[in-house]
């Protein structure tokens, strides 16, 4: 996969048509799998675009099919073209920023939702999350309630993580 072709998106776009599919191959050898996957989680803590892809493949370390292999390869491609990139930290203003969101009944298997948030400080990155809720949701409003309560519980952490180690509150927006 060292010299592949590079993609633009880490993760296939039908990925959750492709599992619910009833045309599911089972993978010869699973053990190559688990290795990839295991490796792309230690990856994951230098290269944060890939979270969400990394946890999505994880859920399949039990019985992966053909589909999640070349969704895997897929991933090692994005990598391959997202080398060079990396994230800037420059001065400026000192305001934590956060945003969060979910996608409402993203999975085909158990219709849970997945929630997400990423919170900045100044120019850069300093903490994401992204987790399966642990309940369905009945409605769009029920699930983003959820998902900020999620993101809430975050930023107060972060606040209160700040205050204690420079003994100044951080602004919010």
């Amino acid at each position: 996969m060292v010299d592949c072709k590079s993609v633009t998106t880490s993760m296939e776009l039908n990925f959750k048509k492709l599992c619910g599919s009833a045309a599911r191959l089972d993978l010869g050898n699973p053990s190559e799998y688990r290795q990839l996957v295991g490796a792309l989680m230690f990856l994951v803590n230098s290269c944060p675009d890939i979270c969400f892809a990394v946890n999505t493949l994880s859920q399949f370390m039990v019985g992966p099919h053909h589909i999640h292999w070349i969704v895997a390869k897929n991933l090692l491609r994005y990598l391959g073209g997202t080398i060079t990139y990396g994230l800037s930290y420059t001065v400026g203003d000192v305001r934590l920023h956060g945003y969060s969101d979910v996608d409402w009944d993203g999975n085909v298997v158990d219709c849970k939702s997945t929630s997400g948030c990423c919170f900045s400080l100044g120019s850069a990155s300093i903490s994401w999350m992204s987790r399966k809720q642990k309940l369905v949701a009945l409605s769009t409003f029920e699930v983003e309630y959820i998902a900020t309560c999620m993101a809430s519980c975050e930023v107060v952490w972060l606040r209160k993580l700040f205050s204690e180690l420079f003994g100044h509150v951080l602004d919010t927006s």
